[in-house]
């Protein structure tokens, strides 16, 4: 059991250890172009499978900042694993008979990202060793491209180690533009985030804040104001797996009167002028619906 389940999730993970190897090749250039030794960017990788933390780290790292600004910023942008991390644990106390100890959930922990949390939750049963092979080759992938960005930048010139680190500003830019594409809330809170970094940058006083520092305050700044006056809909939720259409286009391309409830259950003909087209044959279960 044990072992199927292990190789099930080494199975799994081979596709988000190649995209992790691919992408966290940036990473490591980026770490170079901080002037960082190579080497201790696969310690750095292979503890933190964060890009955004990564990326944040890195900056404050280069420019020597401190470590409560390190811990905080990382804390900030990776707020999202809480919750990945709260619903597992959920699910993984629920579906194992046995209780799973502390040390085994601290494992898990370590290889929560957003891909390896997508093919473990969405099984019948989380178990920790499927977690456990689904999480070491997406980190052993993660840490490699880390290590080949960073030697291969330290062996670049300067000027080519400075023209690579735009590619790290160009996956995030990847990121952010199908939703800023689909939600004018999400340009709204990108404006404004923009705005805040450039006043900051600009200001007297703020600009000698470390790079940290202006990180926290802009991501605390531009998510209250987009969680304040731009808060999540009701009417933007997705429509269930039925795949029934809203309430009011059904009853836009099915009742082209008055709306079905509102009609009397004994109705005349003339108040159902197409009652004939839209009963169903006798037998087929619809009857009671109407």
């Amino acid at each position: 059991m044990r072992k199927s389940e292990f190789a099930a999730g080494l199975e799994g993970g081979i596709p988000i250890a190649l995209g992790y190897f691919a992408v966290s090749i940036a990473i490591g250039l980026y770490w170079a172009q901080g002037g960082l030794p190579p080497l201790t960017s696969a310690v750095f990788s292979a503890t933190s499978l964060s890009s955004t933390g990564q990326f944040a780290g890195i900056t404050i790292i280069a420019s020597r900042g401190g470590l409560v600004e390190l811990a905080f910023t990382t804390l900030l942008v990776n707020l999202r694993y809480l919750l990945m991390s709260t619903s597992l644990s959920q699910k993984l106390t629920a579906t194992n008979p046995e209780p799973v100890g502390t040390a085994r959930r601290l494992v898990m922990a370590l290889g929560v990202t957003d891909e390896i949390y997508a093919i473990n939750i969405g099984r019948p049963r989380v178990t920790f060793w499927h977690f456990l092979g689904s999480m070491i080759l997406p980190i052993a992938g993660w840490t490699a491209g880390t290590l080949v960005g960073a030697y291969v930048g330290h062996a670049l010139p300067t000027s080519v180690q400075n023209a690579a680190g735009i590619l790290l500003f160009a996956m995030f830019i990847a990121i952010v533009v199908p939703p800023f594409q689909k939600s004018t809330r999400v340009r709204v809170v990108v404006a404004i985030a923009a705005a805040i970094s450039l006043g900051l940058a600009f200001a007297p006083v703020v600009s000698e804040l470390s790079s940290g520092w202006r990180i926290i305050i802009v991501t605390l700044a531009a998510a209250g104001l987009g969680a304040t006056f731009f808060p999540y809909s009701p009417e933007q939720r997705p429509t269930g797996n039925s795949g029934e259409q809203p309430r009011k286009n059904r009853q836009s391309l099915a009742e082209p009167s008055e709306p079905h409830d509102s009609t009397p259950e004994t109705q005349t003909p003339t108040d159902a002028p197409d009652q004939t087209l839209n009963n169903p044959p006798a037998g087929s279960g619809q009857e009671g619906k109407r």
